[in-house]
């Protein structure tokens, strides 16, 4: 059997992955940072590199590496709120995109 294919991963797990990748890479924060946030993780009030300026380029970063268009009506609180909240808001992007 060969063991060099390239493991198939859903689109969930896709998601979730580069929802972390793009967390670590706009915001600079380390991999076990990235590593430790699950569904109730607070964002942004919590997370001091999650400003206001840092939205912009979170939000564009995850529209470019996910090929999902976010419009500004889109963007509320609520979505930024938590790990699981921003990973639901763009799970349901790419299921409707």
């Amino acid at each position: 059997m060969a063991t060099n294919l390239p493991v198939k991963i859903d689109k969930a797990e896709e998601t979730e992955a580069v929802l972390r990748q793009v967390l670590a890479d706009v915001l600079g924060l380390a991999p076990e940072q990235v590593a430790e946030l699950d569904e109730d993780s607070g964002l942004f009030g919590h997370l001091p590199e999650l400003d206001s300026m840092a939205v912009a380029g979170l939000l564009t970063e995850i529209e470019d590496r996910l090929d999902i268009l976010i419009e500004d009506d889109d963007v509320d609180g609520e979505m930024l709120e938590t790990f699981g909240g921003l990973l639901a808001f763009v799970t349901d992007k790419r299921q409707t995109d």
